[in-house]
């Protein structure tokens, strides 16, 4: 009996000595951190389901050298979107909600035109297509940051403004705030409660009595841990957080409470808590298992985890759970100069055992194929359409990711090269693609895409002014006289010059524009990727401008607007003329009303007038054409219209025909001119060599 009681002694001993030494390790990482006069850190850590690490170090404030506590609040960012995410599911427990609800069941006047459903489990993981309001902000040139009082509300005016989506949805991963910031919506829908009402209740429930989501910035929080970022200059500067924001992050908690929270998960299966224990796993119906609620789901220091990440201005935090070896660790911050994830990971490794390493590449290594460098640069694009570059310089390859700085690809054998300074990053070039390799088994495949070498008329169809409805935002593409592209927008105190990539990708700065086209190989429209925004439509303006003139080998081709000498008419002039402007022949078109020119084309036998017509047609004025031969002498005309106004502007070829560009006018009423509204949009009439109307096309609304 007394051997036993010995041993049990001893061994509970040997676990206090183990616990003390490891509690001792954790103090010297944080000492080692920041010092007692730094902004604030705050460490906790539960092992076995027992809380037995929670410190906090450092100040609150500067100005004021208050001292941190445990039970001090601090701002832990993304890592706030497992506690939105455990809402949904506990009102989907409840049957107030279903995760395979589309989210318009809640949210109506949300992309009417995206025909697939955007089931609430798409936002949960980030798998939705809906874009990034925080990146959209930036493409309008007025970040979040900046915005004073900016909120929910306004996060979600602007969304729904969008039209489309990134991505269909379940169709890939893409991370975006967006999504959770609807939840948050669809949380008051389903509850019938305000969000902060409801969350303060949740989080009281859990027993998480510090904790809250942002309401106003100007509010005063109790205990609350400043931020505070060095630029690099050894000064401390506040960092200004003036936003509104809540759902996504803006979540301030006390390391206490997390404590309690991460002992309630670790001990979810004993108590037989089902809303923990669904929260900690992949979401059910879900195309992807690396993210569930909130919450990675991949593996971190070689083992299986659950974990997340959370950083804005100053602010950041991590947590990071180890369900098999039953161990958690929380770190959060206001210290921009440090990073909760390597702390985090730092103390991690002093409670697990060496991890059984085995370090394997996908076999699909093993057949890559000897190619000479010429054969591999080139341009490979991802599944998620990014673009990488293999470039050569002075012998030497280069992966390049949009602007960023080209990295060196290192031959290591004959048929695998790595990234210098990534040793465990190998890359495969195939017949039609290269592939990224990873010791964990993980690739990223790139498919090798065909370089098309834009030409003049290509890099002269770019150029115009762009538009997008669902961001208000307008940018100009124009060609200087070296006929290089550049970009300009009203924002910018400077033009930028554009990088062709290929006939049909552009780059500026960390903006992808791919090209789209019509069936007529015209360009129409830009598709916009930058960040976590994926596709944003551009749409290219109508150019409407007039052509009056045309140049000849020895002279000119005119056409213009002569008016009668009793001004109750006019007519269509088209002259030939000399260099010096002197007259070769002239030609007049028209009726007994008013007929005006706008533009000339030539074509292979002759020339196509553009222009408008009293004298002939439907309307009031109707769209006019008139074919000309080469002497000027008629061929045929035709008028396209109705009731109202129609004008004719330019014109273009096209395999059959033309595309006469122009606009045309609707109104409410055909008698009443004084109360009517009449609305005018650019038109286009596409008709063949003969005249005869093939089709036509409203385009934007127009003011005139």
């Amino acid at each position: 009996m007394k051997i036993y009681i010995s041993f049990v002694y001893l061994f509970f001993s040997t676990i206090a000595f183990t616990q003390n030494a490891q509690i001792s390790k954790i103090d010297s990482i944080v000492n080692s951190k920041i010092g007692n006069s730094d902004p604030a850190l705050f460490v906790g850590v539960v092992k076995d389901g027992k809380i037995i690490y929670q410190k906090a170090k450092g100040v609150l404030s500067l100005q004021h050298n208050v001292k941190a506590t445990v039970n001090s609040v601090s701002n832990i960012a993304s890592t706030a979107k497992q506690f939105t995410a455990l809402m949904i599911l506990k009102l989907s427990i409840e049957e107030k909600l279903d995760l395979e609800d589309d989210i318009r069941k809640y949210l109506p006047s949300f992309y009417p035109n995206v025909k697939e459903k955007i089931r609430i489990r798409h936002l949960l993981n980030h798998t939705s297509g809906i874009r990034d309001f925080y990146d959209l902000m930036s493409i309008q040139q007025n970040p979040w940051w900046r915005r004073e009082g900016l909120d929910n509300k306004d996060a979600l005016e602007l969304l729904e403004k969008q039209e489309d989506l990134g991505f269909k949805p379940g169709s890939r991963y893409m991370y975006s705030n967006s999504g959770y910031t609807i939840l948050t919506k669809i949380i008051e829908e389903a509850s019938g409660e305000e969000f902060h009402k409801y969350s303060k209740n949740f989080f009281e429930n859990m027993g998480m009595k510090s904790t809250q989501f942002l309401e106003d910035y100007m509010y005063v929080i109790p205990n609350q841990s400043l931020p505070y970022s060095d630029w690099g200059d050894g000064v401390w500067q506040q960092y200004p957080m003036i936003t509104n924001l809540f759902g996504d992050g803006f979540l301030f908690t006390s390391i206490k409470d997390q404590m309690v929270f991460e002992q309630a998960v670790q001990n979810a299966n004993y108590n037989n808590n089902r809303l923990l224990i669904e929260s900690q796993q992949p979401i059910k119906n879900s195309e992807i298992k690396t993210y569930g609620f909130g919450l990675e789901l991949e593996n971190r220091l070689y083992r299986k985890a659950v974990h997340h990440s959370g950083g804005t201005g100053s602010y950041h935090s991590q947590m990071v759970r180890f369900p098999d070896d039953k161990l958690t660790v929380f770190v959060m911050s206001s210290n921009s100069k440090i990073w909760s994830g390597y702390i985090a990971d730092e103390i991690a490794k002093e409670f697990l055992s060496p991890a059984k390493i085995q370090k394997k590449y996908d076999e699909e290594l093993n057949e890559a194929l000897a190619l000479t460098s010429n054969e591999i640069v080139g341009q490979y694009k991802s599944e998620g359409e990014y673009l990488i570059r293999i470039i050569k310089k002075n012998n030497a390859l280069f992966w390049r990711n949009g602007n960023n700085n080209p990295i060196e690809l290192i031959k290591e054998t004959n048929t695998i090269y790595r990234k210098k300074r990534s040793p465990k990053n190998k890359v495969g070039f195939f017949e039609d693609k290269m592939i990224s390799f990873y010791d964990n088994g993980k690739t990223y495949k790139y498919e090798k895409i065909a370089y098309e070498k834009p030409t003049l008329a290509d890099l002269e169809s770019y150029e115009g002014h762009y538009f997008s409805r669902e961001l208000d935002v307008e940018f100009e593409l124009f060609l200087n006289d070296k006929y290089e592209l550049y970009i300009s927008r009203d924002e910018w105190k400077k033009d930028r010059k554009v990088e062709v990539l290929n006939r049909n990708e552009l780059l500026v700065n960390d903006y992808i524009l791919k090209i789209e086209r019509d069936q007529f190989n015209r360009v129409t429209e830009i598709l916009l990727t930058t960040n976590r925004v994926l596709n944003n439509r551009f749409i290219k303006k109508s150019n409407l401008k007039f052509q009056p003139k045309i140049k000849t080998e020895n002279g000119s081709i005119n056409v213009t607007t002569i008016g009668s000498r009793k001004g109750n008419s006019s007519q269509i002039l088209l002259t030939k003329n000399y260099e010096n402007g002197n007259e070769i022949w002239s030609q007049q078109f028209g009726g007994k009303s008013y007929d005006k020119a706008s533009s000339i084309l030539a074509t292979d036998d002759g020339y196509l007038i553009i222009g408008s017509t009293s004298s002939y047609g439907k309307g009031n004025y109707d769209m006019f054409v008139i074919k000309t031969d080469k002497k000027g002498k008629k061929v045929w005309q035709n008028t396209y219209g109705g009731f109202y106004n129609e004008y004719g502007y330019s014109a273009e070829k096209t395999k059959n025909g033309y595309i006469i560009k122009g606009t045309i006018q609707n109104c409410t009423s055909n008698s009443d001119v004084f109360n009517r509204t009449c609305t005018t949009n650019v038109w286009f009439v596409t008709i063949d060599k003969k005249g005869k109307e093939l089709s036509n096309k409203v385009l934007e609304e127009i003011e005139i």
